[in-house]
């Protein structure tokens, strides 16, 4: 019996790297996509048998390209793994309509071509499973995300009406949305990101912007968003669809 394809979108590093890893060690085939041409080498050489295509997910012409060409050469992808995505922070009212753009051409309109080709193919097959990871920035107001938080808010209503329209297909579709993560991105919010003290102002949050504190007392690794992404493309979630599960140590005090 072969081993399912496994289509991790954002692989070049933190937690697509990290959920490459989680879903190769779940023996699946992974097919790894990313734009950062050096970063997806190093997670690709990391992973035995796995396959590597440089993409950039705003090319809605080459992700229908990339995509026939894994199920072609690889096998049927049954999960996918949509990771990429890309922060910048600023006010509302200071903003760049540009960098909104940027956001959402990769955060949804990103997603949306992906999931067009990946999710044709699993209703065609009535079977399959796609995780978004997302953020918990689309369920709560934070100060100098409004771009940010918005697209993730987009993405996660595109995936939750996804999975309505796909359950008659028998495919499921969740979102894993991540609280602070020690992450590039995360540490490029830090004064020094070379420093690991920089985690202890997202711990404790900050009363003058609003910004709530982590009850757990710790950021997360990379793993811990690996794990959840891995349980809801799994058999152990068969009955889970719809759902945004938050991996952030209770940040959001989400019900």
């Amino acid at each position: 019996m072969t081993a399912p394809v496994a289509l991790v979108v954002g692989a070049g590093k933190g937690i697509g790297r990290a959920v490459a890893h989680t879903l190769a060690r779940s023996d699946r085939t992974v097919a790894l996509v990313d734009a950062d041409e050096i970063s997806l080498s190093r997670t690709a050489q990391e992973i035995d048998g796995s396959v590597s295509r440089v993409l950039d997910v705003r090319d809605e012409l080459e992700v229908a390209r990339v995509v026939a060409e894994i199920e072609s050469s690889v096998g049927p992808i049954e999960n996918l793994a949509y990771v990429a995505g890309i922060l910048h922070t600023d006010d509302v009212l200071d903003s760049s309509t540009e960098d909104w753009r940027n956001m959402f051409d990769v955060n949804l309109f990103g997603l949306l071509h992906v999931v067009r080709c990946v999710g044709s193919a699993m209703r065609e097959r009535r079977s399959g499973s796609i995780v978004t990871v997302g953020s918990n920035a689309a369920g709560i107001p934070r100060m100098s995300m409004g771009a940010y938080g918005s697209s993730k808010a987009a993405s996660t209503m595109l995936t939750r009406v996804l999975g309505l329209e796909l359950a008659q297909y028998g495919v499921r579709v969740n979102v894993v949305a991540p609280g602070s993560t020690d992450t590039d991105m995360q540490r490029s919010l830090w004064p020094d990101p070379t420093d690991d003290a920089g985690a202890g102002s997202a711990i404790a949050g900050e009363l003058s912007t609003f910004k709530t504190g982590i009850p757990l007392g710790r950021i997360a690794t990379p793993q811990d968003i690996a794990d959840a992404v891995e349980f809801l493309l799994s058999d152990r979630a068969r009955h889970i669809t719809m759902q945004s599960l938050y991996v952030d140590g209770g940040a959001t005090l989400h019900t």
